[in-house]
């Protein structure tokens, strides 16, 4: 079964952002675009660099009226553990939720079961929860912001004017209109 299409379930998770602990839940993310990043663990290798790649992207994803999630099944006292000491982590803006239970992490079928860690899986979420994009893969293959940015943005576009977005397809570039004039010809 693949999650595309599917609206975003009620939750309520707490999260470290800005400093403090607050309450997220899925009311959260309607009314604007959602990146739900999820990630195995705090204290890791792999995952302060992806961290850091998003937060250094955070007004990139702002301007596209897009709020940025990392979890992982710590709690919010380890993210700001964490937070307080990496250099890496220390310039993230964006919300950290704390997922101890694992029930976003298995809402968004991401939760290695025997190891109480989640995969990294990035979902582009839109304004009324509905999930329009997202990729899992194995824990050892760091991702890149920029190209989650890009899908984003594809995602947007194609909401906002019909059209489809080819392979590479950046804002202000040719899009395809799905006609069945366009078959064959490409």
């Amino acid at each position: 079964m693949s999650l595309i299409g599917k609206k975003v379930e009620s939750f309520k998770a707490k999260a470290f952002h800005n400093g403090q602990f607050i309450d997220i839940t899925d009311e959260n993310m309607r009314g604007k675009w959602s990146a739900v990043v999820f990630y195995p663990a705090d204290f890791t290798f792999v995952c302060p660099t992806e961290l850091e790649d998003l937060a250094n992207l955070y007004e990139d994803f702002k301007k596209e009226n897009c709020e940025i999630y990392s979890v992982s099944t710590d709690t919010e006292y380890v993210h700001k553990a964490w937070h307080d000491s990496s250099e890496r982590v220390k310039k993230v803006q964006y919300p950290m939720i704390a997922d101890p239970t694992g029930k976003l992490s298995r809402m968004f079928e991401v939760m290695i079961e025997e190891e109480g860690l989640a995969l990294r899986g990035s979902f582009i979420i839109d304004p009324e929860g509905v999930i329009q994009a997202y990729e899992v893969h194995s824990n050892g293959i760091g991702r890149e912001a920029s190209e989650l940015l890009r899908k984003l943005q594809a995602a947007k576009f194609v909401r906002e004017n019909g059209e489809v977005c080819p392979a590479k397809w950046k804002p202000g570039k040719e899009s395809l209109k799905p006609t069945i004039d366009l078959i064959g010809k490409l």
